[in-house]
């Protein structure tokens, strides 16, 4: 499932041309929120509206927000939530930088972006998000801040500029019924390539799950993660990108048709991986395996598994825009979003399946017993088993590099 997207070179360019500062939260109204009590934040956002813009993608996903969250959000406080579909999330990124630079501060068009990454990253440098209020919300104490993994998006410091909403884990997937012995690592992966011509393909950047999959072949490359933390090298990202690009040209002719043409995106993966064109497919996802056999596109047989050298993982989370005017509506949201009712009924495979993003052991007995009860469908990797060898993301200069470098180096060679 895409949920990171990558900041578009204007919005790069936009924000250095900034005046740099930590974040809106000085606003009158920001201000006047974080000083009220939570029950009067409650109080003034009754009867409110919560335009929450976000990835669109997955149907599931979207009638899990409109229906389930919305339903409750109109009935617990007359809210009425007003979802919008993106294809690229830093679309609404977009919106409030402009908003900006056109000086609206108090009567923006966005109330909440479903982001992480470069995004976030892109909105707290621009001074473009609502910080300094998360401590207000009762279901903060759900999460635990004091993970990295929480605290740190992308490597950026969260500091109260955004609330968590769910964690996810690259996987892959495989038909037991064709291929019973799918490769386990990304060493593994490369001879079966080989090995089995015109069986595997992944799709172009900067499609999120093509260009996660180039990050991992990237990490295999540099011979792990650890020595890519941090921000980036330019010394050490030339000399790791060229044996990439080398390794991954040297692939091609061993791809589906050869490497001429990539998928445009995950869906087309899948929809090669479903007609027996190629052998494997993945997602950021796993939930969406088992969907897929739900909704009757991949055979029961599918199954899906992590890597013995470890799959990238991240959490993802909501961020208020400072010119918001349905700031307090908006914090009633997230704080709907973070409760256990809300991440339970999310982590429903049935539903979405999504890892929480609280501390399940923080939640109420009924709420733990109903976690415990949920049933994996067998199509889907468990998230303990992924996460027993789960990898860390690069802080967002790597990730754009490495996305640019292959599109110029591998896609357009």
């Amino acid at each position: 499932m895409p949920i990171t997207r990558r900041a578009l070179l204007t919005s790069a360019i936009a924000v250095a041309l900034l005046p740099a500062r930590h974040a809106f939260g000085d606003t009158a109204d920001g201000k006047a929120l974080i000083a009220m009590t939570w029950d009067e934040v409650v109080e003034q956002a009754r009867g409110g509206t919560v335009n929450w813009f976000m990835w669109g993608g997955a149907d599931n996903i979207n009638q899990y927000v409109s229906d389930h969250i919305g339903g409750q959000l109109k009935a617990d406080y007359g809210i009425t939530l007003n979802r919008v579909g993106l294809t690229d999330t830093v679309e609404a990124v977009n919106i409030v930088l402009g908003e900006k630079e056109a000086g609206v501060l108090d009567a923006g068009t966005v109330d909440m972006i479903w982001i992480n990454g470069e995004n976030f990253r892109t909105m707290k440098q621009a001074g473009l998000a609502f910080c300094g209020y998360t401590h207000l919300l009762p279901n903060n104490t759900l999460v635990n801040w004091d993970s990295p993994a929480i605290a740190n998006d992308f490597g950026t410091p969260v500091e109260g500029c955004e609330v968590p909403w769910s964690r996810a884990q690259f996987a892959f997937a495989h038909d037991s019924a064709k291929t019973p012995a799918p490769p386990r690592s990304i060493a593994d992966l490369i001879d079966w390539i080989k090995a089995n011509p015109g069986q595997f393909t992944y799709p172009a950047a900067p499609d999120f799950n093509g260009a996660v999959f180039v990050r991992h072949v990237f990490y295999h490359v540099a011979g792990g993660h650890e020595t890519l933390l941090g921000p980036f090298d330019q010394a050490k990202f030339d000399d790791v990108a060229a044996k990439t690009w080398a390794l991954l040209n040297e692939l091609e002719p061993f791809l589906w048709r050869q490497g001429q043409t990539y998928p445009t995106s995950i869906t087309q993966l899948n929809e090669l991986f479903a007609n027996g064109e190629v052998a494997l497919t993945f997602d950021y996802d796993a939930s969406q395996f088992g969907l897929a056999v739900q909704a009757g596109r991949f055979p029961d047989t599918t199954r899906s598994y992590g890597l013995t050298d470890g799959t990238i993982g991240n959490t993802n989370y909501t961020v208020i825009p400072f010119n918001s005017p349905n700031k307090a509506a908006a914090m009633v949201l997230q704080n709907l979003l973070l409760s256990g009712e809300a991440q339970f009924e999310k982590a429903r495979p049935e539903i979405w399946g999504a890892a929480p993003a609280i501390e399940i052991s923080r939640t109420s007995p009924e709420i733990q017993g109903q976690f415990a009860a949920i049933k994996v469908p067998p199509q889907v990797v468990s998230s303990e088993e992924l996460g027993k060898v789960a990898l860390p993301e690069l802080q967002a200069g790597w990730i754009s590099a490495i996305e640019q470098g292959w599109i110029a180096n591998v896609a357009q060679k």
